[in-house]
């Protein structure tokens, strides 16, 4: 939901970052690598110390990379296959090392153990969400639908961590992993469902 409506915006903003870039010869790899890079020091450093304010303008820094290398390479022309194997891969580490750190520290340091279980659980139902498109997309349907998609996780987890670290209750965090994590379920369902009606269409009973 997030993607439809923000992307354009975001494409905009970044569009002459992402023709500087080009003019000094870094490519859309280098990108997507140096972001996720970021991410996951933010995620796997800031987090698991504590620093969830610092950690999350950090990892705000190079988030928008996933934004820019696509700029990129549209302005390249590039229609191969790897950018976008790569950078779907990368996310999935991105992903990982985010949810990884809060539950790190909050199952250590931060000692607060129902938000450590539901981000992990957030954590894997979110993998189940891009898992499902990628599943679907390899056998020839799609799957792009859903109410809670890796933008609106991304932004609803660094928004809250960011706020807990600034001195907000943490019941926020708990509460907004909770509802992710219920919602990501329902976006399992909502996926589900629409491959299913397109396999009935092409193999009617």
């Amino acid at each position: 939901m997030l993607n439809k409506y923000a992307r354009g915006f975001f494409t905009a903003v970044f569009t002459p970052l992402a023709t500087w870039l080009l003019r000094h010869r870094v490519t859309p790899d280098m990108v997507t690598i140096a972001g996720t890079l970021g991410v996951m020091i933010g995620g796997l450093v800031f987090y698991p110390l504590g620093q969830l304010f610092w950690g999350t303008i950090f990892i705000t820094l190079f988030i928008f990379s996933d934004v820019i290398d696509g700029i990129m390479a549209r302005q390249q022309q590039r229609k191969g296959s790897w950018g976008g194997f790569l950078d779907s891969t990368l996310d999935r580490f991105a992903d990982g090392a985010l949810f990884a750190g809060v539950a790190i520290w909050f199952f250590t340091g931060g000692g607060n153990d129902a938000i450590g279980i539901a981000a992990i659980l957030c954590l894997v139902v979110g993998m189940l969400v891009s898992y499902i498109r990628a599943k679907a997309e390899s056998l020839g349907f799609t799957a792009n639908v859903g109410i809670a998609e890796r933008a609106e996780r991304l932004v609803s987890l660094l928004v809250a961590t960011g706020l807990v670290g600034l001195g907000v209750p943490e019941v926020l965090l708990l509460a907004v992993l909770i509802l992710l994590t219920l919602a990501s379920c329902v976006t399992i369902g909502q996926r589900m469902y629409t491959v299913r009606k397109q396999a009935r269409m092409n193999n009617p009973a």
